[in-house]
């Protein structure tokens, strides 16, 4: 009876683990059937995600900056004109008229010389012309009167060379009266010619050289007061009262300083960047006084010795503020001139020698190959490429390629 029970009971134990044995295995099937689509359906959309995910990066608008200041240049106050005053007679200085250091206009009497000789001179002179043109008038009624006689010498020797002809004919004179009659008759009229031809050529000459010395000494009187030749502040004087001076000696000199001139030298760059400009603008270190002047020189070609242009300005100066010997400051260029198109220096990508941005297009990275100016701190210029107004991609760019889509963070 023991024995019936307890194999009852095993076999009982044996089919309850075939059973579950078999729901086991059965619930593995199911759950490997249903886990196995759900797997390859992730991995398809991670693939998928991976192909039209876009990177992303930041973007700044283009725009334009001042790169620098003003290029200016450093340039010397001259005078426009430097003129030495040169005595053109020899004499001794009676009077002088002007002061050194003051201002004097073109023209002025600055130093006058003893004249008494240059005034008998001009007396003699003035005398001959007298004597001439009384030598003329007097020649002149001479002349008429023997222009008169001769002519009526001629008009006899006419009618009696007529009548020994007829009379020859006639036979009642010879060859030789009739010869004698033309010869009477031919000097008369030759002398007459001779006569009007001459007439008083020689007494007008010596009238107009008369006159001439008449001038000649008025001018060298003039030359006995020594004037300025312009106008301008008589910054040497050497003279002194009593003093003898020789033509030719230098008495003193004359700077013009209204207008005054400008002069400096400019390296290549510099000349470039004021070439072609008609007017430039300079002012005194220390001054708020902004002045404009002329350009009346700039050179072609750059001198070999200071391997610089010269560049010279000139402008009014009636209130005599500007002054030989100071030093100015030349703006070759204005602050408008310095707004350029600018870029952050980080944004660019570099590829060998060449420069590359990325610009926003869209929604996709243009990649633009870029020719780089002056750098200031953390901008560069730049010539060409891109222009102001433009997206430029400012972070992220050194993954991108052209033409790639992105996303721009906000």
């Amino acid at each position: 009876m023991s024995i019936s029970n307890s194999n009852k009971r095993v076999k009982r134990r044996a089919r309850t683990v075939s059973i579950a044995v078999v729901l086991a295995a059965g619930i593995a099937v199911i759950a490997g059937c249903s886990s196995q689509p759900k797997t390859e359906g992730a991995a398809e959309t991670a693939a998928n995600a991976n192909q039209v995910a876009a990177k992303t990066v930041k973007v700044a608008e283009i725009a334009k900056i001042q790169i620098a200041e003003p290029l200016e240049q450093v340039a010397d106050v001259l005078a426009s004109a430097q003129v030495h005053i040169v005595a053109k007679a020899g004499a001794d200085v009676q009077q002088i008229m002007k002061k050194r250091g003051e201002t004097v206009k073109a023209g002025d009497v600055i130093v006058a010389l003893d004249d008494t000789d240059a005034l008998l001179q001009q007396e003699q002179s003035l005398l001959s012309r007298e004597s001439a043109a009384l030598s003329l008038e007097t020649g002149r009624k001479q002349w008429e009167s023997n222009l008169a006689k001769m002519e009526l010498a001629l008009s006899e020797a006419t009618k009696n060379y007529n009548k020994m002809k007829n009379d020859y004919d006639a036979g009642l004179v010879g060859k030789s009266e009739l010869n004698q009659a033309e010869t009477a008759y031919t000097t008369a009229k030759s002398d007459l010619a001779l006569l009007k031809e001459t007439g008083v050529a020689g007494l007008e000459m010596q009238l107009k050289a008369s006159q001439l010395s008449v001038v000649l000494s008025e001018r060298a009187l003039a030359n006995y007061e020594i004037k300025a030749p312009i106008s301008g502040v008589l910054s040497e004087l050497t003279v002194q009262e009593g003093m003898t001076i020789s033509p030719g000696f230098a008495i003193g000199e004359i700077l013009q300083i209204d207008p005054i001139k400008v002069k400096t030298l400019l390296s290549a760059q510099a000349a470039n960047a004021a070439r072609g400009k008609t007017q430039l603008q300079f002012y005194v270190p220390g001054s708020s006084s902004m002045y404009t002047g002329k350009v009346t020189y700039f050179a072609d070609v750059v001198d070999t010795q200071t391997n610089a242009y010269e560049l010279n300005l000139s402008i009014a100066n009636p209130d005599k503020a500007l002054k030989p010997g100071m030093k100015v400051q030349v703006r070759l260029t204005e602050a408008a001139e310095e707004q350029v198109v600018a870029i952050p220096t980080l944004s660019i990508v570099r590829e060998g020698a060449d420069s590359y941005v990325f610009v926003l297009n869209g929604d996709k990275a243009e990649k633009r190959k870029v020719e780089l100016g002056r750098l200031n701190e953390l901008n560069q210029e730049i010539i060409s490429g891109v222009k102001a107004g433009e997206k430029l991609i400012v972070s992220g760019q050194h993954q991108l390629s052209d033409g790639e889509q992105v996303n721009v963070a906000n």
